[in-house]
Parts: structure tokens; sequence; C-alpha cells
């Protein structure tokens, strides 16, 4: 298998990427990565295609709350 790489940031190099090797699948960046089987990677996926997992929405803080 051909290793794959992607960036989560389609504008710099900076961000985290995500490596999918024959050993498993790195996320992150520099020493701030976690590593996951591709079992695991597998069940990610399918927890998102099936929409058990969703985006995630910063809350908006009113100047009022600090």
């Amino acid at each position: 298998m051909e290793p794959i790489k992607v960036s989560l940031c389609e504008h710099c190099s900076e961000c985290p990427e995500v490596e999918i090797t024959d050993q498993g699948v790195t996320i992150g960046e520099d020493e701030n990565t976690v590593r996951l089987s591709h079992a695991e990677w597998n069940e990610l996926v399918r927890l998102i295609k099936d929409g058990k997992l969703h985006e995630v929405w910063k809350l908006k803080t009113s100047a009022a709350s600090t």
C-alpha cells in the first residue's frame, strides 16, 4: 500500500496531517500525534458515515458573560 498523507488545512503546510500507512494511521503534527490501528480508523470512518459523529461548532460567547 502506498502511504496516503492529507493535510487538515488546504491553505498551509503547518497544520496537522492524516497519514495512512501499512502500519496504521497517524493524525497530528510533530510530537503531538495519535496513532490508530486500521481497525480503529475504519470504526471512526464508520461512525462519521453513520452520522454518529458530527462537526463540532464553537459556541459564541457574549461580552456580558466575561
